[in-house]
């Protein structure tokens, strides 16, 4: 869902004050009370998040709020909270939500400082795979666990690590590779993998070991010091492409020589961000000078950019032009960054952590606290009766739940007073671990231990079920969240859609609204620059002979140094360059100096002024149309829905505040 195109409210937990301590009813739509708590914790919510100050102002604010709430009591009016989709986007987020809840604070905490421990290394190692399913049969693991052994006493036996690699490990990635991962830190790979990697000396071989792809070895070649975060900028010209994705020779050759003239500028003594601002084709840096957000090894998709990211040493270091699988780069080095302290990570690896194989640890002791805080209580007539009803076929995975499952409709368990499972429910839990493969014996001993496993399981389901009642932040999150998702779809059905169809309208709303949807005078022109005076002169002089851009090009640079750049595209007037030429005609301008540059112009066409082809601004009248629907629609849902404000209530939460 794009949930992001809900501007109504940001759902995110962020500290608040609450100034109203009293829970008083606020206003009312038809009979549904809204109370003055929940708009106060919202308020100060998305104060600081709100950039038109407007919304800041109480009274707009509770029209705004209102209006919000016309549009959910309508959602539920239609029925949108019965939709399939919508029922599964918020389980599916609840879900995601209370994984934060489903924690044993200690236990992350340990995890938490074991993963920074590690983050101040990096590991380079090679490894070779041994493939077993996690639900392999027993002599299918067997034999993948002989096989991996097998291995190792071959590399202890003097065999080339590398070479055993190709030879015999199932990894596909091998062939390119032999079996080298290259450097990394914690939280790239699996956790069992990361163990077995930390707690191996370099130059050794680890012990076999299990994950979920099969049986390892590994091999640690070098640790060192986590390299931390870098900034850097960069010049990109985007490696060429065509209809068949197969770039000539000479868009290719055009790409490297781009980028190796604008590096003999940089030579030259040229400003890396100015030229960056020119001709970098990286959109999103370029008008920054070609700066990139901070980053760490193995965080790019390039490790080719990386490599030469970090190999830069000294503040304001240039790279020599290097290719890499998105085209030709310059990087300039910014600032080298050490690894954060462990104080201002800790929140990141928290979420890490949860999200890790880490997070088996914890769940396992959340279920050990659960057992100390709920009352558990066991009916043993049930669980006698259960085990009459298991056999031994549970071992070769072919055991049936009984067809009388009417006879196990008692309780089994019950959670805090409250909550009762009925044996049928063990019953179907029992049939799904046959999956596991469990070999203890006898029957009755295996059925005691998956008992202890299922109240585990309970006891954090009941848990899980009644987060809204232990946590207010997390209710208070998931009734937005609830609300928001109605909202999308209602906005979806009611503005977004119709505005995208209703063609006839949106062109209706373009033709009354026109003034809104002019061009500024606009000049179609070819812009030469250079840092060498006389050099723009020579280009003006021959532009004035009619020779070519190219021509002008390949006259005045060499290949020892570009003299000049050429760029060609229509600007409108306050353009930041254009400004700099005073009262611009067609045909060649006099010569600009500007930041260190200088410029002129080949005016080739100029447009006046005057209203935009509805097909030139169709994306903004489009958003424009749909606003002016929006409010429409609102004052609609006023006049179907009776809203009471409580003034005197108003006015003192007002009075709160703005204290």
């Amino acid at each position: 869902m794009r949930i992001t195109r809900l501007l109504f409210f940001v759902f995110i937990l962020t500290p608040y004050v609450v100034l109203a301590q009293t829970k008083d009813v606020l206003f009312t739509i038809d009979s549904h009370p809204y109370y003055t708590d929940e708009f106060v914790r919202v308020y100060n919510k998305n104060l600081d998040l709100v950039k038109d100050d407007s919304q800041k102002n109480l009274d707009n604010y509770l029209e705004l709020y209102v209006g919000y709430k016309l549009k959910v009591e309508k959602a539920y009016k239609i029925g949108l909270q019965n939709n399939t989709n919508y029922q599964n986007e918020l389980k599916s987020y609840r879900n995601q939500l209370s994984k934060s809840y489903l924690n044993d604070s200690k236990v992350t905490n340990e995890l938490v400082q074991e993963a920074y421990g590690r983050m101040l290394q990096e590991i380079r190692a090679s490894h070779i795979l041994v493939l077993v399913d996690e639900n392999a049969a027993p002599e299918d693991t067997l034999k993948a666990y002989q096989k991996i052994t097998d291995i190792k006493k071959r590399i202890e036996s003097g065999e080339d690590f590398a070479q055993v690699a190709q030879q015999f490990s199932e990894d596909p990635s091998v062939k390119e590779n032999n079996g080298d991962l290259g450097y990394f830190s914690a939280f790239r790979m699996v956790y069992s993998f990361e163990n077995a990697a930390f707690s191996t000396a370099v130059g050794k071989v680890s012990k076999p070991f299990r994950t979920r792809f099969g049986y390892h070895i590994v091999k640690v070649v070098d640790k060192r010091e986590n390299r931390g975060e870098v900034t850097v900028a960069h010049i990109m010209i985007l490696k060429p492409t065509s209809v068949s994705d197969k770039p000539s020779p000479n868009t290719e050759d055009k790409a490297k020589v781009t980028i190796e003239d604008i590096y003999k500028k940089i030579q030259q003594g040229e400003s890396f961000e100015s030229l960056a601002q020119q001709f970098s084709e990286d959109k999103s840096s370029a008008p920054n000078g070609g700066v990139l957000q901070r980053f760490g090894s193995g965080q790019l998709s390039s490790e080719a950019f990386e490599n030469v990211a970090f190999s830069l040493e000294n503040k304001n270091d240039i790279s020599t032009p290097f290719q890499s699988q998105f085209g030709w780069h310059i990087v300039k080095l910014i600032e080298k960054h050490t690894l954060r302290t462990l104080a201002d990570m800790k929140s990141e690896l928290e979420e890490k952590v949860k999200k890790d194989e880490r997070s088996l640890l914890i769940t396992n002791s959340l279920a050990k606290k659960l057992r100390a805080t709920y009352s558990i209580n066991k009916d043993k007539k049930s669980i006698a009766a259960v085990k009459k009803v298991i056999t031994d076929d549970f071992y070769a995975q072919t055991w049936e739940i009984p067809t009388n499952i009417k006879d196990f409709e008692n309780p089994i368990l019950i959670i805090n007073a409250k909550k009762k499972i009925a044996a049928a429910s063990f019953l179907n839990f029992i049939h799904a671990q046959q999956k596991s493969k469990l070999k203890i014996k006898p029957i009755s001993k295996l059925v005691d231990v998956l008992f202890e496993k299922f109240i585990d399981e309970q006891i954090t389901t009941y848990y899980n079920e009644n987060l809204e009642n232990e946590f207010s932040d997390f209710k208070y999150v998931m009734d937005e969240y609830r609300d928001g998702l109605l909202l999308f779809e209602l906005m979806d059905r009611e503005i977004w859609t119709r505005a995208k169809s209703d063609t006839i309208g949106m062109q209706d709303f373009y033709k009354n609204h026109s003034v809104n949807y002019q061009w500024k005078k606009r000049f179609g022109v070819d812009i030469l620059s250079s840092t060498d005076k006389s050099v723009i002169e020579k280009a003006k002089q021959l532009m004035k002979k009619g020779m070519s851009l190219e021509g002008i090009k390949e006259k005045l640079n060499t290949a020892e140094k570009v003299n000049i750049m050429l760029k060609s595209g229509v600007y409108e007037e306050d353009d930041a360059l254009l400004t700099s030429f005073q009262n611009l005609t067609k045909g060649i301008s006099d010569i600009v100096f500007k930041d260190n540059y200088y410029f002129i112009l080949n005016v080739k066409e100029v447009k006046e002024a005057g209203p935009k082809l509805f097909t030139e601004c169709k994306g903004k009248v489009m958003s424009d149309y749909q606003q002016f629907l929006e409010s429409n629609w609102v004052n609609e849902l006023k006049k179907e829905f009776e809203v009471k404000i409580q003034p005197e209530v108003f006015a003192r939460i007002k009075k709160q505040l703005q204290q």
